[in-house]
């Protein structure tokens, strides 16, 4: 049985306020965590149109991270392979699959919508009585539910962070009751891993690392609103693409081997039509444009210090 759990995250912020800082915060993160021929690909960012959702960005990223998994999982994979991520966002809603390169039985869904309250809504992705039989629901708070050491930084933790810009924060204990700007991420997460003998720890696994990447980024995407705050979208799709060609010369060059391609995986499939692929609910997105002039605001990482894997987790 797929292990299912829906996260809910809340946020300083309102829902339009986090469509920019979510797209600063990806970029920047891919960035930082690629290195030693290791990390993000983007593949394929552009826009996709749904019958349902409207217009929306398409993107598709491969996500080198062998030598990083634990040791009982590398002894089972061959020493190059990736993930492929594919995703539909349609803000506020968004759809993200992730495949492996190597094994066909390995899945992950993410289906996710943003709403502007305090993680209240109890079914707000629209899952049957069925799967809200089997959902399991975790709560995170960005705050005070801890991140590892090796991630921590204090300037980032959200009890001690103030905005000079919007003067948000520090978050106080309980802040998630009465907070005003606030917003959830709802997120229900399949995570599938069909191998005999190995599907309950992998799915744990999963699980485990979906947390933690969710709480970092999101902690991250608050501490680093001063950054962001005044950026339109038209800016943050400029940092946007200047980032993904930085993280793929990144990749390309310490890897020495060309993007697109790999000698020890199965064919990629190709990306399904958007309409095939989305389900829940949300209404269509605006059209993203990739116009605009860079703002000259934004700090880049100085160096790659690599942290998590799986951006549109976000």
């Amino acid at each position: 049985m797929v292990l299912t759990k829906e996260y809910r995250i809340c946020m300083p912020l309102t829902v339009e306020e986090y469509r920019i800082g979510q797209l600063y915060m990806i970029a920047r993160h891919s960035l930082e965590q690629s290195g030693d021929g290791e990390g993000v690909e983007v593949v394929e960012n552009r826009e996709c149109f749904d019958e349902k959702h409207g217009k929306g960005q398409f993107t598709e990223k491969r996500i080198h991270l062998s030598s990083r998994l634990p040791y009982w999982v590398q002894s089972i994979i061959p020493k190059i392979f990736y993930v492929t991520e594919k995703a539909w966002n349609f803000y506020p809603f968004t759809n993200t699959e992730y495949t492996c390169s190597f094994i066909p039985r390995f899945n992950i869904s993410i289906e996710t919508k943003y709403e502007d309250n305090n993680g209240c809504s109890e079914n707000c992705l629209g899952s049957t009585p069925e799967q809200l039989a089997e959902r399991i629901t975790d709560h995170l708070d960005i705050a005070y539910d801890e991140v590892s050491a090796k991630h921590y930084k204090e300037e980032e933790d959200p009890r001690f962070f103030q905005s000079k810009k919007t003067h948000r924060g520090p978050l106080v204990d309980g802040w998630r009751s009465n907070y005003q700007p606030i917003m959830c991420s709802y997120k229900l997460v399949h995570a599938s891993f069909e191998v005999f003998g190995l599907q309950t720890k992998v799915e744990e696994f999963i699980h485990s690392c979906v947390r933690e990447v969710l709480l970092l980024g999101h902690r991250q995407a608050f501490a680093w609103i001063d950054e962001w705050i005044d950026m339109s979208m038209a800016d943050v799709r400029v940092y946007e693409s200047s980032l993904q060609q930085q993280t793929n010369s990144l990749l390309q060059g310490q890897s020495g081997r060309p993007l697109g391609g790999q000698t020890e995986s199965l064919p990629e499939r190709d990306a399904p039509p958007v309409s095939r692929r989305i389900s829940g609910g949300g209404d269509a997105g605006e059209s993203l444009s990739l116009g605009g002039t860079a703002p000259s605001s934004p700090k880049e990482p100085k160096s790659p210090a690599r942290k998590g894997y799986f951006s549109n987790w976000f």
